[in-house]
């Protein structure tokens, strides 16, 4: 076990916990913000940098700091460690800037975006970021892909955090789809033109924090907040299916299936 202090708060929790699982164990507001790390996900986070944390002391044998902001949500607790979130200047300014980056292509689209009011972005934007934007260069645009009957992909939305892969790889029979290009071009594509039609391939939805990946049989039916979410768990033998099942209905309407 490793006891580390979070914010000014002590919490011991299992080596080998990362700095982002073990501030989740205390919960509130001193949790680091995460869009690319997704728990159940190998191999997810570390893209993003929106959960950059200060580490003042690195452990009870070496107490220096580290150099440079650290990714909390793949960097490993060390027993004696000291972390500073919320209570570093430096952390909420560099965040600010992370906020910026990841807006400077972002169409500003929330009024007409099925993800509105679950989105992620829409969440660390509202908490970290500025009203206004040093931008003023031409927004990156892509041209617009069909990727399936099921899968509605807004590439301008994309930051990149590389979920929907990771889902693809760990979940369906063969991934059809990825990242293509590189740099300021790199995007989302399928091989070929291939279909995301598989199995368990409708979690890749589920996994994006932002709306880039969105429902087609959900599209523009209904804000989130006007609908009802109600549990219809199911036990299944699949060796990849959980049976957590949500149906969220309006009125008597089944409207969407996650």
């Amino acid at each position: 076990m490793a006891k580390i202090t979070f914010d000014g708060i002590e919490v011991e929790v299992p080596d080998g916990t990362t700095i982002l699982n073990a501030a989740r164990k205390i919960g509130g507001g001193v949790v680091p913000p995460a869009m690319c790390y997704y728990t159940p996900l190998k191999g997810s986070g570390g893209k993003c940098r929106a959960c950059l944390v200060r580490v003042a002391a690195g452990s009870a044998k070496d107490p220096r700091p580290m150099p440079k902001l650290v990714a909390s949500c793949i960097t490993p607790v060390q027993d004696g460690m000291v972390v500073e979130n919320t209570t570093s200047q430096q952390v909420l300014d560099v965040r600010k800037g992370i906020v910026e980056m990841l807006l400077i292509n972002h169409p500003l689209d929330c009024p007409v975006c099925d993800q509105a009011g679950e989105c992620d972005l829409q969440n660390f934007a509202y908490e970290h970021g500025v009203s206004t934007t040093r931008y003023e260069e031409e927004r990156r645009t892509f041209e617009k892909i069909d990727i399936g009957p099921y899968v509605q992909l807004h590439m301008t939305r994309c930051i990149l955090c590389y979920r929907c892969v990771y889902t693809a790889d760990q979940l369906t029979e063969g991934r059809v789809h990825g990242v293509l290009g590189r740099g300021d071009a790199a995007e989302i594509g399928t091989y070929i033109e291939n279909s995301i039609d598989k199995d368990f391939s409708g979690n890749v939805i589920d996994v994006c924090p932002v709306g880039a990946l969105t429902d087609k049989t959900f599209r523009f039916k209904s804000r989130v907040w006007f609908t009802k979410p109600v549990n219809a768990h199911r036990d299944c033998g699949h060796e990849k299916c959980t049976g957590h099942v949500t149906l969220w209905y309006k009125g008597k309407d089944v409207l969407r299936v996650t």
